[in-house]
């Protein structure tokens, strides 16, 4: 995983527009965004998805949904809405094999998503 786009982020190779940084996680702005308002949030740690993810990161993935509710917030979402959205492997849309969340909104999302 040291050579995806999010690992060379976190290295500080590929600079990104940072919305959040802490010990735990990051949130910066989708280079290609699907909405007005497209967030990532990434982990520091190297998980490829929330598949593989264990008992023991329970409080990192808590953490990383409370810096999405965080994110969008500040964003200006909370009150019209938004969506938080993990894509796990090939068939579920996952391009970058490092977990991340997207934070969506800024207009209303149409559902079914894909």
């Amino acid at each position: 995983m040291a050579d995806t786009i999010f690992a060379k982020i976190l290295a500080g190779e590929i600079p990104a527009d940072f919305v959040h940084q802490d010990e735990l996680c990051v949130a910066f702005q989708d280079i290609a965004p699907q909405a007005p308002v497209h967030i990532l949030v990434i982990p520091r740690k190297p998980l490829t998805s929330l598949h593989v993810a264990a008992q023991e990161d329970g409080e990192l993935l808590g953490h990383m949904l409370r810096i999405c509710s965080k994110v969008a917030g500040s964003a200006g979402l909370a009150e019209d809405g938004y969506r938080v959205v993990t894509n796990i492997g090939e068939d579920g849309g996952q391009a970058v094999e490092h977990l991340h969340f997207h934070v969506l909104g800024g207009r209303s999302l149409t559902w079914p998503p894909g």
